[in-house]
């Protein structure tokens, strides 16, 4: 049965936010799909030309939760030891030691993932899905929470290495962020000559932890499960909504794990926005960032210039959002 949201709980959501505001000017919708992640127990990957602030904005919110938060720098020459960790033999105990790499911490940042060679992505698939690491014989779990945020850099190409479909997967979303206003752009130089007010931590890593268990009671009608599932199926069979023109622009659809996923963000966005059931206005608006790298497109639609959110806006139209009553809900409080 969903529980109200404590009132308590949905203001500490919000004085995350304007924490990280205090240095991030712009960039909503990321900060608020940073905090969808971290109470979904998700990973984010976060597209961006350079200069945008993605860096420092995943860093504040670090900060803002009282985690811990280490940046790995991804280049061609990094080696799965560089990221998991590895054995090191000890000449005065004749002995083996296992020194553990910097995955072990509560939001790793992974920047320009795209540079790192199939052997170290592949070493982060298993952190990400195992939430824990192998190194000889032993497995050893990261803390909790844990949070993977990827940047990569869509403009330079050179020096690159493409994430496999496998490992793009895992990602809960992927978020695209774009150039800011001109008002914006003012009050960020403004910032960046002066001083930065320092951004305080709100919570602790055990109360986010909570949360995310409060977060995971909200409550989610049916219906919305059901929407979730006809927008996922859209993309493998576009002709059974009437876009059969579609199907030569897709190799391949998106995967279970987008419906799953599509629900997980729905009931952390909600409890994010202080609503203890979740709406299906929050599986639409989350649906670009669960979705758009999840689709394989094909030759076709690259010599056609068509992106993956050129689709799925078609998608979106033509897939009817449900008409969810709220009286399921409330029997479901006065009937435990």
């Amino acid at each position: 049965m969903a529980q109200p949201i404590p009132a308590d709980s949905a203001a500490t959501m919000e004085r995350v936010l304007f924490e990280v505001k205090k240095v991030i000017v712009g960039q909503d919708q990321l900060l608020e799909r940073l905090l969808v992640a971290l109470l979904a127990r998700g990973h984010i990957l976060v597209e961006g030309v350079p200069g945008l602030a993605k860096t420092l904005a995943i860093k504040s919110m670090a900060a803002a939760i009282g985690g811990e938060f280490k940046r790995i720098q991804f280049t061609p020459d990094l080696v799965p030891a560089d990221l998991v960790g590895t054995r090191i033999y000890n000449q005065k105990t004749a002995e083996f030691t296992t020194s553990l790499g910097p995955v072990f911490t509560n939001l790793l940042l992974a920047d320009e993932i795209n540079r790192a060679p199939a052997k170290v992505q592949s070493a982060l698939l298993e952190v990400m899905q195992e939430r824990q690491v192998t190194i000889g014989r032993e497995s050893f779990p990261v803390p909790q929470p844990f949070l993977v945020l990827a940047t990569q850099n869509p403009v330079e190409t050179e020096g690159t290495y493409a994430l496999p479909e496998a490992q793009v997967d895992r990602f809960m979303l992927k978020v695209l962020v774009g150039y800011p206003s001109r008002t914006e752009e003012f009050v960020i130089v403004e910032r960046m000559i002066g001083k930065l007010a320092p951004v305080q931590p709100v919570l602790s890593t055990e109360q986010l932890v909570a949360f995310q268990n409060q977060a995971d009671a909200v409550y989610v009608d049916p219906a919305l499960i059901e929407y979730a599932i006809a927008l996922v199926t859209a993309t493998r069979q576009p002709a059974s909504v009437g876009l059969g023109d579609l199907a030569r622009y897709l190799s391949f659809g998106a995967s279970p794990r987008a419906s799953i996923n599509l629900i997980l963000a729905a009931r952390a966005l909600a409890f994010v926005r202080g609503r203890p059931y979740a709406l299906p206005r929050d599986v639409r608006e989350l649906a670009p960032d669960v979705l758009r790298h999840r689709l394989v497109l094909s030759y076709e639609a690259l010599s056609d210039s068509v992106s993956a959110d050129d689709l799925l806006g078609q998608i979106f139209e033509r897939v009817p959002m449900p008409e969810v009553s709220l009286h399921d809900y409330a029997a479901r409080r006065a009937n435990p």
